[in-house]
């Protein structure tokens, strides 16, 4: 599982025109599953994105987490992350879970996220999605378990 993780002053979520979440400050997340991920990934990740300090104190220095500043979370699925760009032009994407897996993976993501107190909001599964954002800093960090 591997996830990109952005500090946002807000962001948001579109499919089709439609406004489908949106949150203020805190994480815009892109979760992507790997085929070999395992339910572990899901629950090591959650509790790490909680307890990660990513958010400024008020003397400048990242030391605050999402809980301790209000934050919420946007949580996007991204298969793409997956992507193997090592040979050719095209990327390949043998790597990333079939659908079925990683949606299970991806909400049970969500779910764990929730288990610890965290405000999140989703995207679409499998959609195509418009994600807007304004980034805070801009910081932005990757994750894999």
């Amino acid at each position: 599982m591997k996830l990109v993780i952005q500090r946002v002053k807000s962001a948001q979520v579109t499919v089709s025109g439609q406004l489908v979440n949106k949150i203020g400050a805190g994480s815009l997340i892109f979760v992507g599953v790997a085929a070999h991920d395992q339910l572990t990934s899901a629950v090591q990740l959650a509790a790490k994105v909680c307890k990660l300090r990513m958010f400024s104190d008020p003397a400048g220095k990242m030391n605050l987490n999402l809980f301790q500043v209000g934050g919420q979370i946007l949580s996007i699925s991204q298969f793409t992350l997956l992507a193997d760009l090592r040979r050719g032009n095209r990327p390949s994407f043998q790597d990333a879970g079939d659908p079925e897996h990683a949606q299970a993976l991806y909400h049970e993501f969500n779910q764990q996220l929730i288990s610890h107190g965290a405000d999140v909001k989703t995207g679409i599964f499998g959609a195509d999605m418009l994600i807007s954002l304004e980034n805070d800093g801009p910081v932005t960090f990757e994750m894999e378990a």
